[in-house]
């Protein structure tokens, strides 16, 4: 007898999960359905431009976890998706040895440069991202782009981010940036802000990586790897020894620029820096 897909994934379940009868109850037949379809579907062919990595969450199906409740075919797993919402002692510690610097320094750092929420990702997986239409123009030429051809074929790479269209400020940011990816990836990578302290793709050199792919690969893992790439970077920029003397005003004027004075941010790092040190006593 020739056992159908449904047959075949109800078997295995029943086979893995022997408890999920009692605990779960009349498995939804719809669910499994689903689940079938899901195996079935092709795979997505790899790219060849070196961006593996960070296509790797857009080749996973997509599951509404709510969908599954009662299944329990499939959980929702909190601890890994934590890596995208916040940074752990272990993760201040382990940068501020790696820069030769005080923990209270790099805290007050990642205060003050990444705004009051700390966040580096706008959905899992999905960095914060800021594409930049003038780093567009600069870059995409160098990579044998017509910036004219471009505009024609994909208008919304040179049009302002339609939150209303896309439904958030972030997805209409990602909408040019997939767009600008879709003719060149490398300069729509280097034209682009990434991440929790939003370091320019072009830089993809100072924060130790090999390609601008690996680059974006790593931003878009975690906020703990976020953090190594900025300290990398104010490391290979000559940052590093303002933050370890807690010279902040040098600081803020090699990494935030000439006005950095006049707005203040030298103050708020100081200020920031010495909340923390209380902390820790």
């Amino acid at each position: 007898m020739r056992l159908s897909t449904r047959h075949i994934v109800l078997l295995a379940i029943f086979t893995l999960f022997p408890g999920v009868i009692a605990t779960a109850g009349n498995i939804s037949v719809c669910a499994a359905d689903s689940l079938a379809h899901a195996q079935e579907q092709p795979a997505p062919e790899p790219r060849n431009d070196g961006t593996a990595a960070v296509v790797a969450f857009e080749a996973m199906p997509e599951v509404n976890p709510k969908a599954w409740v009662d299944s329990a075919i499939v959980h929702h797993d909190s601890a890994q998706d934590s890596r995208y919402t916040r940074l752990t002692e272990e993760d201040y510690e382990t940068v501020a040895q790696m820069l030769d610097v005080d923990v209270a320094a790099i805290k007050a750092v990642v205060d003050i440069e990444t705004g009051r929420r700390h966040e580096g990702f706008w959905a899992p997986g999905k960095p914060l991202i800021n594409f930049d239409l003038t780093m567009y123009r600069r870059f995409a030429p160098r990579s044998g782009v017509s910036l004219s051809k471009a505009k024609k074929a994909h208008p919304e790479i040179f049009r302002r981010p339609d939150a209303r269209r896309y439904g958030s400020y972030q997805a209409a940011q990602q909408a040019r940036l997939d767009a600008a990816c879709s003719i060149d990836t490398v300069s729509a990578y280097q034209s682009t802000f990434w991440g929790m302290f939003q370091i320019g793709g072009f830089n993809w050199r100072k924060c130790g990586c090999d390609s601008v792919q690996q680059f974006v690969a790593l931003m878009s893992s975690s906020e703990r790897a976020q953090l190594e790439l900025f300290a990398r970077f104010i490391e290979n920029s000559g940052m590093v020894d303002a933050v370890r003397k807690h010279n902040w005003l040098q600081f803020a004027l090699k990494y935030n620029g000439p006005k950095a004075k006049a707005r203040g941010y030298h103050k708020r790092l100081a200020a920031s820096y010495k909340s923390h040190c209380k902390e820790k006593k």
